[in-house]
């Protein structure tokens, strides 16, 4: 346990000279496509740029046809732009992690973490080289401006999935544009396992004006059937059960995976309202959106980047936050004062 300690207080990477304005982010992005994205993004020149997963599709157990995957994107005209010009982090979905929809079972996942942490030029003496899982978390900023970056790993230590049944969809039980999972039925079934649960608690207890959760699944809309947080209720309820219990002020969503790109946001009785944006993918679409009850607006089904921009000028800083298209015209919009985001 002193060793886990020792290594997870190491896993909080200080930037604390840099003032943050834009955090951009995105996910799902095949390394073999053209992806012209990349060429408004940075346009854009955001001070760091979120990779959320799926960052290629390696999906294979063969780490040398992974490792030419990475190679492929790194070579990409396009990322090579945006990486001159903004800090790249990033986080894996189940197609880098190396299989479709994989959890703790994937047999490569040790090989595979060292091939994707090489890639994204982690310190050698990173501890995510280490622990059960790749998490880590950024700190941006000084005072009243700090803004704080944090990344789970919902794949390392990830619990089964349960498929919904033949019966279901044979007799239409299943709304339409739905995946094919189902909420677990196993008690204590999480995404993220204990001791990484100890870790986030402790780095959404540090103190910082905004704490952006980057996750690579959809964390705040109910159930889709596809792979996300509502799956693993216990874990969902966990984390917004804690928020709320330490009037944890400042939390903003991020999200990738989905492969469409939409705004949610859940209400709070005791606290703010918590919003969601996810973005997907950078060049993937998807035409069967899933429904979604808090979805604030409209969905897109276009490749999308994410945005979210401070103005720390303002006695009461705003925040704007949103999505845009290919050419990097906003598609959706939400502006909120800091004030908004506070117990």
């Amino acid at each position: 346990m002193k060793t886990f300690i020792t290594l997870a207080l190491a896993l909080l990477v200080s930037h604390s000279a840099l003032a943050i304005d834009k955090i951009y982010f995105g996910s799902c992005a095949k390394e073999y496509k053209e992806m012209p994205i990349f060429d408004a993004i940075a346009k854009d020149n955001p001070d760091v740029f979120i990779f959320l997963g799926d960052n290629i599709y390696g999906d294979t157990e063969d780490m040398s046809v992974l490792k030419q995957k990475y190679d492929m994107l790194g070579k990409h005209q396009g990322f090579n732009k945006l990486k001159q010009t903004s800090e790249l982090i990033a986080i894996w979905d189940d197609h880098d992690y190396g299989e479709n929809d994989a959890g703790k079972a994937y047999p490569q996942k040790h090989a595979s973490r060292k091939v994707m942490l090489d890639f994204w030029q982690e310190p050698k003496d990173s501890p995510r080289y280490q622990l059960e899982g790749i998490y880590t978390s950024y700190m941006y900023g000084k005072a009243n401006q700090k803004v704080q970056v944090i990344l789970p790993d919902l794949r390392w230590n990830r619990d089964k999935l349960h498929q919904v049944s033949k019966t279901d969809y044979l007799f239409k039980r299943i709304p339409n544009n739905m995946g094919p999972y189902k909420v677990s039925p196993d008690k204590g079934a999480s995404m993220l396992g204990e001791e990484q649960w100890q870790w986030l608690e402790a780095e959404l207890l540090k103190p910082a004006t905004i704490k952006i959760i980057g996750s690579s699944l959809q964390l705040l809309p109910e159930f889709t059937g596809w792979e996300s947080w509502a799956n693993f209720p216990e874990d969902r309820n966990r984390l917004l059960n804690f928020i709320e219990r330490h009037n944890i002020s400042g939390v903003i969503f991020v999200s990738g995976d989905t492969h469409w790109g939409e705004v949610s946001k859940v209400n709070s009785d005791k606290g703010y309202g918590l919003w969601e944006v996810t973005s997907s993918g950078l060049s993937e679409k998807w035409k069967d959106v899933s429904p979604n009850q808090h979805r604030v607006g409209k969905y897109t089904n276009q490749v999308n980047y994410g945005f979210i921009e401070f103005d720390w000028q303002q006695s009461d800083p705003t925040i704007h936050f949103g999505l845009k298209n290919e050419i990097g015209d906003i598609t959706h919009q939400h502006r909120l004062s800091l004030s908004q985001l506070q117990f």
